[in-house]
């Protein structure tokens, strides 16, 4: 399926301040080069090897999110290069962004994950482990912190995503006044609309633009 041109731009007109993160995992390269050519830069990807073999063929000036879940022994593949690691949901692994970051002579961007959502297949941090790892910022010289980001429960029931996108909110400017966090990731294909009204200022839409993703073999 081609890339929706006319949704892209319709989203595109719907977001004004807010962050488009095309989720371009498993699509091939010249759908994210024809999105790239209507001037989207911000790309999202889940698995480490595709988005280490796209990056190398694809505009320099793509912005690469890395949004699946981050295991700490593949983050040294895309720390020379990703703009912004989603998922960070353990002090260890921001100890290990950290390390790969000195090691690249760069400073990474991340998000903590929260956990939102009802059903327990969902990664992220609850408001405890939070805490724990902002008394731990200071010694992560080569990590930014930006802000927080969080997956609502997969339901048809939009009191109940809205309530999980409202709690994420309210931890997040509970923590921002604390920290330079500026960025609240919420809200994908299904319910961005739902984010943005409650917040969100960056969301990660896939299926909308792309059409349905292909299955890994």
């Amino acid at each position: 399926m081609p890339v929706n041109v006319e949704k892209y731009n319709e989203i595109i007109a719907e977001l004004g301040t807010v962050t488009l993160v095309a989720v371009s995992k498993t699509k091939p390269n010249e759908d994210i080069e024809e999105l790239y050519q209507l001037g989207q830069r911000d790309f999202g990807e889940n698995y480490v090897q595709e988005l280490v073999d796209k990056q190398a063929m694809l505009p320099g000036d793509i912005r690469w999110h890395f949004i699946g879940h981050l295991q700490s022994n593949k983050v040294k593949y895309i720390a020379p290069f990703v703009h912004l690691i989603h998922g960070v949901d353990s002090l260890k692994l921001l100890t290990e962004i950290n390390k790969q970051a000195i090691k690249n002579n760069r400073t990474i961007d991340c998000l903590l994950q929260v956990h939102i959502a009802q059903e327990e297949t969902k990664f992220g941090m609850d408001e405890e482990e939070l805490r724990e790892v902002f008394s731990h910022l200071d010694q992560f010289k080569n990590t930014r912190l930006r802000g927080l980001m969080g997956m609502a429960s997969f339901s048809n029931d939009l009191s109940k995503i809205r309530g999980e996108f409202s709690a994420l909110k309210k931890t997040f400017d509970a923590f921002r006044s604390s920290s330079d966090c500026q960025i609240l990731s919420m809200g994908m294909s299904g319910d961005y609309k739902i984010a943005i009204e409650e917040g969100s200022t960056m969301v990660r839409i896939g299926s909308l633009l792309f059409g349905a993703r292909d299955k890994k073999l």
